[in-house]
């Protein structure tokens, strides 16, 4: 089995990449399951209705957010209704949202996707490792290919969760950075890991947003909009090779994807 997964989608430039490429990309790569992490993706901060729709019908089988997820209170009807869009399971019982869904995949396999926000340099949550072992407690044991989004901030905290996780899991994903890191690998126990995904979007930018108006309000301290960013746009994100049967990760590999050659595509 093969499972994509997509970091941070930023903006219109991060969204229309994956629009026109995943289709190609599924076909090429082989892939069963897609999940994204979409928490970015309405002009830089958080999701509406229509982009979630925009997302599943190029091929996202599971939109997993972060810490902006309640940025559009229009999403918060989706989040109730839906069941392939996720919260943070660390997040308060009471806040609207599913924080793990098994998906199924045209092969009949049952996918578990879970999502999860770190606390080192973060707001306030709910402790991610008892959120964790409450929901591996939860799901059917024949569920044996298990995904977790992990959205922190600190390299510690993702390590941290990735060694919890070993052989326990499939993967240990990090979004929420933008930065991809060169660390992928898969762990003595069969974890696939790597602490960030990188981002979705543009990379001519300061973490997808326009670099000037960033550097202004950075040395200045004067409020600027920070819209988001155009140039060098790419997907950023993860290939898993998994051996269903036990769950066990058998490969991990970076996937960058560039506007250019998504345009030789589409023609």
């Amino acid at each position: 089995m093969r499972i994509l997964m997509i970091g941070d989608i930023v903006g219109k430039p991060g969204r229309q990449i994956v629009v026109k490429s995943l289709a190609h990309v599924r076909q090429r790569e082989g892939v069963d399951v897609v999940v994204a992490n979409a928490e970015n993706a309405a002009a830089g901060s958080g999701i509406t209705k229509a982009i979630y729709r925009e997302l599943i019908d190029a091929g996202v089988d599971c939109v997993t957010l972060g810490d902006h997820i309640y940025r559009r209170s229009e999403i918060i009807h989706v989040l109730q209704k839906e069941s392939n869009i996720l919260k943070p399971a660390n997040y308060p019982e009471s806040s609207p949202g599913k924080g793990w869904t098994v998906i199924n995949t045209p092969g009949g396999r049952k996918v578990a996707v879970v999502s999860l926000m770190g606390r080192v340099f973060m707001k306030p949550v709910d402790c991610p490792w008892q959120a964790i072992d409450r929901i591996l407690g939860e799901l059917p044991t024949e569920i044996k290919v298990i995904l977790v989004d992990f959205h922190a901030e600190a390299t510690s905290d993702k390590q941290l969760m990735g060694r919890y996780l070993d052989g326990r899991v499939t993967a240990v994903l990090g979004t929420h950075t933008h930065v991809p890191t060169a660390d992928e690998c898969v762990f003595s126990g069969g974890t696939a890991f790597q602490c960030d995904l990188g981002m979705t979007g543009p990379y001519d930018s300061i973490l997808g947003r326009k670099i000037e108006p960033v550097l202004e309000t950075t040395r200045s301290f004067c409020p600027t909009t920070f819209d988001v960013a155009s140039g060098d746009v790419r997907l950023s994100g993860a290939i898993l090779e998994v051996d269903p049967s036990t769950g066990k990760a058998t490969g991990i590999r970076r996937l960058v994807i560039r506007q250019d050659e998504v345009d030789e595509w589409l023609k």
